[in-house]
């Protein structure tokens, strides 16, 4: 069997990144590092792969992109966009599904690393990932604080709550209760409970797994419905909403007569599909075209003029609220 760049890390006892800087040499090494990754280098008789070597001190135009799902709406729909813009520029794209696994990730970002792409965009949803910090490749994320230099981009969420929490309260709503995913961070995102909560200070929080299956989550706002009798939900993204709107059907709750109901993303599948339901839109497409070339700056080593860029938001109208 051909001995391959995580054979020689395991038998080294460093990682695929160290073997990769060993082989590129980049970066600082120690003596006894670089020793022990070339006697495991020989001992497995591994030779580099031959496209690596010849593209060595070249651009691979290889980008990698790490998102935790393939499977949203929304992820598909800017990875979409970032697929065209990289592509229009001479690049193609390395795709990394996460699925919120941080150990899945940080082998994704070895395998990137290892394959020498000249960048990543990463909309990771497993943060205090100590390995970005030790990526050289120019790094830009989206939604995402993953480490303090690395460049953010998001919408303005916290507009976007304001937003949302003032349409609810101009409608006579009282009783408010945001929805929201299971993710602990400070990242941009939550700055969108944060802005509703200006309308409603005092408003709940629900946090609803990403993960679950329709039926487990169907059920739980079930319970949500029942037991908090809201006359007002946000929810931070549009799939929560629909489902939202499904179940309230089903309990004979009428839409927006005893609960209006605000989302927020607007894909363009939403806006197709679902053009009732009230929500903020992101600009999906600008946000991709502004990662790419932020992306493309940090490649020519161009100055960033700051680290996190924030894109407006604003609300669409429908008959949910």
């Amino acid at each position: 069997m051909v001995a391959k760049l995580t054979d020689v890390a395991a038998l080294a006892g460093v990682s695929p990144t160290t073997v990769s800087r060993v082989i590129n040499k980049k970066g600082y090494l120690s003596k006894k590092t670089i020793q022990k990754v070339e006697a495991a280098m020989k001992e497995l008789s591994y030779k580099p792969n031959n496209l690596a070597r010849s593209l060595q001190g070249k651009s691979a135009k290889l980008v990698g992109l790490i998102f935790p799902t393939v499977n949203h709406i929304f992820f598909a729909e800017l990875i979409s966009y970032l697929e065209e813009e990289l592509f229009n520029r001479g690049y193609k794209i390395i795709l990394c599904n996460s699925q919120h696994d941080s150990e899945k990730e940080k082998e994704y970002l070895e395998m990137l690393e290892a394959n020498q792409v000249d960048g990543i965009i990463s909309g990771s949803h497993n943060l205090g990932i100590e390995d970005y910090n030790q990526v050289n490749a120019p790094i830009i994320s989206f939604d995402r604080n993953l480490a303090p230099d690395i460049t953010v981009v998001s919408s303005d969420n916290y507009l976007g709550g304001q937003l949302a929490g003032q349409r609810l309260k101009d409608l006579g709503c009282q009783q408010t209760l945001v929805l929201t995913g299971s993710d602990n961070s400070n990242s941009p995102t939550g700055l969108r409970q944060v802005g509703f909560r200006e309308s409603f200070p005092d408003a709940p929080v629900i946090k609803i797994a990403g993960d679950l299956a329709i039926q487990d989550k169907q059920e739980i706002i079930r319970q949500i419905l029942q037991e908090e009798q809201p006359d007002g939900i946000f929810t931070t993204d549009d799939l929560t909403a629909i489902t939202v709107e499904q179940v309230a059907r089903e309990l004979g709750i009428h839409i927006p007569d005893q609960l209006k109901l605000i989302g927020y993303d607007a894909t363009s599948f939403i806006q197709h599909y679902h053009p009732h339901l009230t929500t903020l839109k992101q600009p999906i497409k600008e946000i991709a075209q502004l990662l790419v070339e932020l992306l493309m700056k940090k490649l020519h080593e161009e100055p960033l003029e700051q680290t996190c860029y924030t894109l407006p938001v604003n609300l669409l109208n429908g008959t949910t609220a």
